[in-house]
């Protein structure tokens, strides 16, 4: 489920930032005042809701939502503001819309529960908890604001990276499952990986009964609770399904009013996940649980005899843990006593009856609940109960369904077991796995981009916590810079009479902490003249420098200095791909192509930050003071380097050079056999052709 169906979500590592959540609280106030207008399913409005009044529009489908006309007047009414879309209100603008998507799109014990004051997030594919996990861009304080309880501080992106990407950086990949095989093409094309399909070692006794159909829900669950009943008379233990919390607890309040005695497995009750499961398959059993994928455990018909042998001895009032050989083997004996004869009882019963109460967006998580049943050629059955009123058919599946449901007449409560409803069902489900692929093929189109980017940045943070040497680095960016300077006060193309030689002079004092006097430009009539000059001078003030600090303190300082404002304008880089991302879409109006506008502003955005980089890092280095008797922090100390970094400070926010250990002890030079100095991007002594860092530099340690 990694691999296929959380890579939908890239992986964010985050840290918090300065930002109030007063405006949450703010917004989350009006949102109630707001009506909805329409919801758009299957792309269109709703034939119900289209003629209807309001102030926004919902699409489930793209989990989106819109201000209509009148929705953006009554949000500038309630919170007196001139034009919403003005540009220094786009952030209450991003509040509201955050504000609509909770309030409209998320709810509560389907995709989030609220315990001990915390919204933590349901995985939909597992149904578990995911503390830690939070909804990014400001949905999860929209969430948390809706919920009224404590509102915890944005957190802005550090590092980012899709799982696709994530896990291609493995030099192998492989994985067992038992339902792949659907999604072939995609582990293909994606991780260039085959699926093999291995046949049962027995044969498969399991009964899967064709689904049914009814028109709403309270149909349908009256439905399961007679299934479940009338096999639950029989002794035949029942495991049901259910896509959300929400649903397992509607279910067990009708099987309470029955005085069915059942477990409940969801996100609330995961502590006891091992219990439940373990005695799901005793003669009689009624388990509900929630999206059984990632639950792989044999539910044995007639229950765990371990696991029961464990429940005697804690009866005897004894540690499973510390109870010796003897005291176990004793337990065990008890157990299977007890579980042989029930077992040849449920296998006469018909074994585990799987009880589906919806179709899941993807036919393997269904596959994985029948996949409960008749393991190991036990004998098994399991049958879906669907209603319209589903997610699935009502966002995916056609409204001509219900229409060809009235036409035939249904009266209340009768099933629909037609083939054209049947094809309905099987066609929206490969419709939202085609969606939800399409949604993995253009996450990772987008990522692919930036993960070039990514190789580029965190090559170079290795090499520098590596301790590598940044000299010849440093020495091609301020020859860059000094460059740069030079064309923007003396271009090439002017002459030297046009050249704005005060306005240089104050550049280079501005970011080389250097002065030239003006008599040594008397005698420059060319550019290569003025570039040899001006050269000339930076590199003695920087060689000034190194005195003025030793050459080690000022190797360790470079290192320091340029993992604090890489880490730094990364953060801020990543925050420009997000914005650059949110509108980029709207490109393709202009009939142009968004992911190729997205890869050629994304590339002058990185070119934009690594100018910036340079010039910082050259800056900081003419101009800090070293405070001698402070110990200086060595690179590898930086905020998101360290798993700690959410409770830290930022990148950049760190100790000044000022507050610095000793400095390791540079790397001395290279040298040739002959004893000259080789620098790492000169050509190898030894003849390869190669540069020497790529040669024998990596023999030389």
């Amino acid at each position: 489920s990694i691999l296929i169906d959380e890579a939908r979500t890239p992986l964010i590592i985050s840290g918090p930032t300065e930002e109030s959540t007063d405006l949450y609280y703010k917004i989350d106030r009006i949102i109630p005042r707001l009506h909805r207008a329409a919801t758009i399913v299957e792309g269109k409005l709703s034939e119900i809701e289209e003629q209807k009044a309001g102030d926004y529009i919902v699409d489930e489908k793209a989990k989106a939502v819109a201000l209509t006309e009148q929705g953006i007047a009554t949000c500038e009414r309630l919170l007196a503001v001139d034009n919403l879309y003005d540009p220094q209100h786009i952030d209450v603008l991003h509040h509201i819309q955050q504000g609509l998507r909770a309030h409209a799109l998320f709810r509560r014990d389907v995709d989030y529960v609220v315990k001990d004051g915390e919204v933590l997030i349901v995985d939909e594919f597992t149904g578990r908890l995911m503390p830690g996990r939070r909804w990014s861009d400001g949905l999860h304080q929209a969430v948390e604001a809706k919920e009224s309880v404590r509102i915890e501080r944005e957190n802005q992106t550090l590092a980012t990276i899709t799982f696709q990407n994530y896990f291609r950086m493995y030099e192998k990949l492989a994985g067992m499952t038992g339902t792949a095989e659907t999604e072939a093409e995609e582990f293909a094309k994606i991780y260039k990986l085959d699926v093999t399909v291995t046949p049962p070692n027995r044969t498969l006794l399991r009964m899967n009964f064709p689904d049914v159909v009814y028109k709403t829900e309270r149909e349908k669950f009256d439905a399961v609770v007679e299934d479940i009943i009338q096999r639950n008379q029989t002794g035949q233990p029942v495991l049901v399904g259910t896509v959300s919390i929400e649903k397992s607890e509607q279910l067990s309040k009708l099987l309470k009013k029955r005085g069915v005695r059942h477990e409940v497995l969801n996100a609330k009750h995961h502590e006891r996940e091992a219990e439940i499961v373990a005695q799901a398959g005793r003669e009689g059993a009624v388990t509900i649980a929630t999206n059984m994928a990632g639950r792989g455990t044999d539910i044995l018909l007639g229950g765990n005899p371990d696991f029961l042998a464990k429940e005697l001895l804690r009866k005897k009032g004894r540690d499973p843990a510390t109870a010796s050989a003897a005291e176990r083997e004793v337990a065990l004996g008890e157990a299977q006593r007890v579980t042989e004869p029930e077992h040849r009882r449920v296998v006469e019963h018909g074994g585990l009856h799987i009880v589906g109460t919806e179709r899941h967006e993807a036919r393997r998580v269904d596959n994985q609940l029948r996949g409960r049943s008749g393991r190991q050629g036990d004998p098994g059955s399991s049958r879906f109960y669907l209603s319209l009123e589903d997610d699935l058919l009502r966002i995916f599946g056609s409204q001509r369904i219900q229409k060809i449901m009235e036409r035939l007449g249904m009266e209340e409560g009768e099933p629909i077991e037609h083939k054209l409803v049947t094809r309905a069902i099987a066609t929206a489900q490969k419709r939202v796995e085609t969606h939800n692929y399409e949604i993995r093929k253009h996450l990772l189109e987008y990522d692919d981009v930036m993960n070039k980017q990514r190789e580029i940045i965190y090559g170079m943070r290795r090499q520098i916590l590596d301790g590598e040497s940044q000299a010849e680095t440093i020495a091609e960016w301020i020859d860059d810079l000094v460059g740069a300077t030079l064309d923007g006060y003396a271009a090439r193309d002017t002459h030297p009479e046009d050249w704005d030689l005060a306005g240089l002079g104050e550049g280079l004092h501005r970011q080389f902490d250097t002065r030239i006097p003006p008599a040594r430009f008397e005698d420059v009539a060319s550019r290569e003249g003025l570039d040899e000059v001006v050269g000339e001078a930076v590199r003695a003030r920087y060689a000034e420098r190194e005195r003025e600090l030793g050459a080690e303190l000022l190797r360790a300082l470079e290192r320091h200095e340029m993992l604090m404002v890489i880490d730094a304008q990364w953060k801020d880089h990543l925050l420009s791909i997000d914005h650059l991302k949110e509108g980029i879409g709207l490109r393709g109006y202009g009939q142009r192509d968004p992911l190729t506008e997205y890869k050629r502003e994304a590339f002058d955005l990185f070119q934009d930050m690594v100018e910036r980089v340079k010039g910082a890092v050259v800056e900081r280095l003419f101009k800090v003071q070293v405070v001698r008797d402070a110990p200086m922090a060595l690179p590898a100390m930086t905020v998101w380097a360290d798993a700690r970094e959410s409770r830290g400070t930022l990148p950049g926010e760190g100790p000044s050079p000022a507050a610095a250990p000793a400095a390791p002890r540079a790397t001395p030079a290279a040298r040739t056999p002959t004893g000259e100095k080789i620098g790492r991007n000169d050509p190898c002594y030894c003849g390869s052709g190669k540069k020497y860092k790529k040669c024998c530099y990596l023999k030389a340690g």
